[in-house]
């Protein structure tokens, strides 16, 4: 049946699931900051909003896809926000990637005003976004999800139940040491091979046939033997990731030597204003150092 969905935040994830949900038949209230980000969904079938408090009044489920822990405090919580407008019975549902403890804070704020919440960060991609195929991992009550899931499968192909009410985001948090320690010695073997005389794409290739073969391999190894370092996943909400992991880290007193060293090679791809390229530059800071 279709449902009142509010979604805050149309950057390239968060509009490719918007349309998902409006190509499903349901009734979207959009909220971005520019009035000219929203006219597509508009022209869509979707109602712009002027606050996120606006988008939230009178719906059943109130999506968010911004960028930071701020950001999500602040149009859940702040001034103009969802808190001041969303129904008792709402369910927020945010997949954005942000700080767990944080998660925690703003779901039991919501609920002062029975508001139900999930985190669900999201992996995959742009691609994946737009094809409806993302991996989902939320964090909340089982039922909660349960009545959330026929919205979530119009975005994703793989949804799992990790646990309470920022579960979904530490396991985002592990998707993404993962990924990225995997990017840094994707890029320290180009190097050494390039270093060494040997054809980088072939080197890809031979490794992808044996137990080194990775999807991230498939993906970044062949961007850095392209040079190709245009965005996929922009490396500035890498480093915002990985930002998130060594505070967790050094606030839990975890040894983590290898988040450690690739936040520190993320700082210094940012340092050379590449954070709006991809990933695969961390092969670029590297070459800088040789």
């Amino acid at each position: 049946m279709p449902t009142k969905i509010a979604f805050i935040g149309l950057g390239s994830m968060g509009g490719a699931m918007s349309h998902n949900l409006l190509r499903a038949g349901h009734t979207l209230h959009v909220y971005a900051r520019r009035s000219s980000v929203m006219q597509p969904f508009v022209d869509a079938g979707a109602h712009a909003s002027h606050s996120p408090a606006e988008a939230a009044r009178d719906v059943d489920f109130i999506f968010t896809n911004v960028v930071s822990t701020a950001d999500v405090e602040n149009v859940l919580l702040g001034a103009g926000g969802v808190m001041e407008t969303a129904r008792a019975g709402a369910i927020v549902g945010d997949f954005s990637t942000i700080d767990a403890a944080a998660t925690r804070r703003i779901a039991a704020t919501l609920a002062t005003r029975k508001i139900d919440f999930l985190d669900c960060p999201v992996s995959g991609g742009t691609k994946a976004a737009a094809a409806g195929a993302l991996s989902i991992m939320v964090g909340g009550k089982a039922e909660v999800l349960e009545r959330t899931r026929p919205l979530l499968e119009k975005l994703g192909k793989t949804i799992s139940h990790m646990g309470d009410v920022g579960s979904g985001q530490i396991t985002k948090a592990c998707n993404q040491i993962v990924q990225v320690v995997n990017i840094q010695g994707i890029a320290e073997a180009m190097l050494f091979a390039h270093a060494n005389g040997v054809d980088t794409a072939k080197v890809v290739d031979a490794l992808m046939a044996g137990m080194a073969g990775s999807k991230m391999l498939d993906l970044m190894g062949r961007k850095m033997a392209a040079r190709d370092f245009a965005a996929g996943i922009e490396a500035r909400l890498h480093h915002k990731d990985f930002g998130l992991v060594a505070h967790a880290a050094h606030e839990q007193n975890l040894p983590m030597p290898a988040v450690t060293l690739v936040y520190q090679q993320l700082t210094q791809l940012m340092a050379h204003g590449w954070g709006n390229m991809d990933t695969s530059s961390l092969l670029r800071v590297l070459e800088e150092v040789k």
